[in-house]
């Protein structure tokens, strides 16, 4: 899946991202800092109907929201991370793994702790307004 919007446009690639990902559990977002993770993951929680403050959790880890239908969806973080047992110590896998929907930024920095069927997603830069988003199933 490839996806091209302006930053103007986001909820609408939200919500066209999220009818194209089907029942995806777990959302591996990569991307150079500032190409725009934290902002799509915030359309996405709104798009999902998320109740409450969404907000980075780069000093959490981990956040926990809930949608008008009290589904919980965790959002992590794992640029402080040192590498796959720190995330396991943080409780990342527990997420990863728990059935719940998990908005990951950074995963590069725990590949091995990723469920089989995660999407991978990769959003780029192309000016100040445009990103790109590329999603694929990893294995």
């Amino acid at each position: 899946m490839e996806v091209i919007f302006k930053l103007e446009n986001i909820q609408e690639a939200a919500q066209q991202f999220l009818a194209v990902a089907g029942n995806t559990k777990v959302f591996a977002f990569n991307g150079e800092m500032g190409a725009g993770k934290t902002t799509f993951i915030h359309a996405l929680c709104e798009a999902m109907d998320v109740s409450g403050n969404i907000s980075s959790p780069t000093f959490s880890i981990i956040n926990q929201y809930r949608t008008a239908t009290d589904q919980i969806i965790y959002h992590m973080d794992l640029y402080r991370l040192k590498d796959e047992n720190e995330a396991i110590n943080a409780g990342v896998e527990d997420c990863l793994y728990s059935g719940n929907i998990c908005l990951i930024e950074w995963p590069e920095k725990a590949p091995g702790i990723f469920p089989d069927n995660s999407l991978h997603i990769t959003i780029s830069l192309i000016d100040f307004e445009t990103r790109k988003l590329t999603a694929n199933i990893a294995g």
